[in-house]
């Protein structure tokens, strides 16, 4: 069995990151809507929501916040209707 994980994720602008998978589906995800609860609530700050980095196989902040990969391809998955993009060309990376 193979674990979900992400493999390479690049800010894009405010609360958007460009997340490529482990199992080849790639695009971006706008996580504005998924920060709430007291460890998510700095994320507010897009200062400090850029400046996560890969951890345990998904992304994380220095406050210790972090989202599962699973929870993170759904939601790219639902926000791009269903499909997951696999060109960067459109956002410039």
């Amino acid at each position: 069995m193979k674990f979900l994980h992400i493999e390479k994720a690049q800010h894009i602008a405010d609360h958007e990151v460009w997340l490529e998978f482990n199992d080849g589906s790639k695009g971006k995800v706008n996580l504005k809507d998924s920060i709430d609860g007291r460890i998510f609530e700095p994320l507010v700050d897009t200062d400090l929501f850029k400046n996560f980095r890969l951890e345990g196989h998904t992304l994380s902040w220095p406050n210790g916040a972090d989202f599962a990969p699973e929870y993170l391809k759904e939601k790219m998955i639902e926000q791009t209707g269903g499909m997951s993009t696999n060109s960067a060309a459109n956002i410039g990376i």
